[in-house]
């Protein structure tokens, strides 16, 4: 029955007897004889057939909904009986993400990569450049998708996911929330709001300082939602990790772009794994995850 009751959801997920047979690999007509004998097990009718179409029954409606509940509890105490048996052996991808970007792409990549390799438990962290490139490097994390501030080296897989230009995002009720962008020069007088523990804290006043040509003055929080409430209090701004597709908190705060000498200031995120300790896992993951970004 548990096989039938897979058809059948299949066939009221697609709306389609045709669709369905192709997804269970069977043909139109095994499809059907099953649910049939599906509908004479229960003693009821699911499905009301016409020439070239159906339409559920309110019997079949409530037999959908807690069969996909039956199911789903099916296989979590399937795969749990074969963890206690020792018969699964439990895998993990590590991915560390820098801290504040939050591209969908990531979130639709770790579905994707679940879907496919159920058994491999995905663990993301966060941090700074420097801490993920840290954790990297002595093999704590598979994969970092990182800003790159670094020259590429041999020693990892270094895949290009994105170039944006660079943003900041700032109260509206700021008067620098009237331009579409602005120089750094000009944003000296107002603090820079920067997410980093304090271990990390210097690193990033350098780089923020010297590589990127802040003049402001820093403020720093371990916390985003704490950044966040000095930034709609008008305390300061903060960069945008991800650029083009952050969302702003409505009308509440203004993303502008951040330029230099007149020219935008690009950043580049990439998605690091180190090329001698990679695996199938790994680079299957960053496979997924370039394509997103291609879509």
């Amino acid at each position: 029955m548990f096989k039938q009751i897979k058809y059948f959801q299949s066939v009221v997920r697609n709306n389609s007897f045709t669709d369905a047979a192709e997804e269970c690999f069977i043909s139109q007509s095994a499809i059907s004889q099953q649910i049939k004998v599906l509908e004479q097990e229960l003693g009821v009718e699911l499905l009301k057939r016409s020439k070239r179409s159906f339409t559920i029954t309110p019997a079949g409606e409530y037999f959908y909904k807690k069969s996909l509940v039956l199911m789903s509890d099916l296989e979590t105490i399937i795969k749990e009986t074969s963890r206690i048996a020792g018969n699964i052996n439990e895998e993990s991808l590590k991915i560390g993400v820098l801290r504040g970007f939050n591209d969908k792409e990531i979130q639709c990549a770790v579905a994707q990569f679940a879907a496919e390799y159920p058994d491999v438990s995905v663990e993301i962290s966060y941090g700074n450049h420097d801490e993920l490139y840290e954790k990297l490097r002595n093999n704590t994390f598979d994969i970092a998708i990182n800003d790159q501030r670094r020259k590429f080296s041999d020693e990892y897989i270094n895949e290009i996911l994105t170039e944006r230009e660079y943003c900041i995002e700032i109260s509206a009720k700021s008067l620098i929330a009237g331009l579409d962008s602005v120089e750094t020069d000009d944003l000296k007088n107002i603090p820079c709001i920067l997410l980093a523990n304090r271990s990390q804290q210097k690193i990033e006043e350098s780089f923020y300082h010297n590589d990127l040509g802040f003049k402001s003055d820093i403020i720093f929080s371990e916390r985003l939602e704490d950044a966040r409430m000095m930034l709609i209090q008008g305390k300061g701004f903060m960069p945008l990790e991800g650029g083009e597709k952050q969302i702003q908190l409505g009308d509440v705060t203004k993303k502008i772009k951040l330029t230099k000498a007149d020219k935008p200031i690009m950043r580049r995120y990439c998605a690091f794994a180190k090329a001698n300790n990679s695996t199938k896992h790994t680079e299957e993951f960053i496979k997924i995850l370039k394509n997103e970004y291609e879509v």
